[in-house]
């Protein structure tokens, strides 16, 4: 194996370490976060329902723990092939073609998602101008004023979950450019990843 090839799987398998470390992190987050809203939801229906007396936060915190149970349970779904995908092309094709096109198109999915690093980083702050409508600190618990929080830690969840999203891609690349280059090399499949987390 010469020099390019070891260099490319020494950077491939820290990225993959590095990967495996976060979004192990990041998926304990998300059973958090949709525990939490299971329990916010039922509640609101508690409340309003049988208590004719509807809560004004619920709704708005089952918001904030939905977006950010997206954000850090998407990148381990890119990365296991969980997102739909139309394979019919690449499938047909010789394995080394269909390795070029999906390179190219992780490519092209790289600089979206950049340009949507770029947007969420900007929409966060308008995020700190505005004032959650109904999610307090609950300060008044050690005799303080409760204080509304700000949007921006609601909209922090898009750049986060983009942010793991591009760290996933750019390991999809490396898996893509090691196998073009030594089509017998097993860089690593969706199922070794699975269980490496478990």
């Amino acid at each position: 194996m010469n020099f390019t090839i070891k260099s490319l799987l020494l950077i491939f398998k820290i990225l993959e370490n590095i990967n495996t470390f976060i979004l192990r992190i990041g998926r304990q987050l998300a059973w958090i976060a949709i525990l939490l809203m299971v329990i916010v939801i039922i509640i609101q229906v508690f409340f309003r329902y049988v208590l004719n007396n509807a809560l004004p936060w619920p709704d708005e915190a089952a918001r904030f723990l939905m977006l950010w149970m997206t954000g850090l349970i998407a990148p381990s779904a890119y990365r296991w092939g969980g997102f739909v995908s139309i394979d019919m092309i690449i499938s047909s094709m010789p394995k080394v073609a269909g390795n070029i096109l999906t390179l190219l198109l992780l490519i092209l999915s790289l600089f979206i998602l950049i340009v949507g690093l770029k947007l969420g980083l900007q929409h966060i702050k308008v995020g700190w101008i505005f004032n959650s409508s109904s999610i307090k600190i609950p300060l008044f618990l050690i005799g303080e004023q409760s204080k509304p929080i700000k949007l921006a830690w609601m909209y922090m969840s898009l750049p986060v979950g983009i942010f793991m999203l591009i760290l996933v891609n750019i390991e999809l690349i490396f898996i893509r450019i090691l196998s073009i280059i030594n089509p017998n090399l097993d860089a690593g499949s969706d199922e070794d990843q699975r269980k490496l987390e478990a």
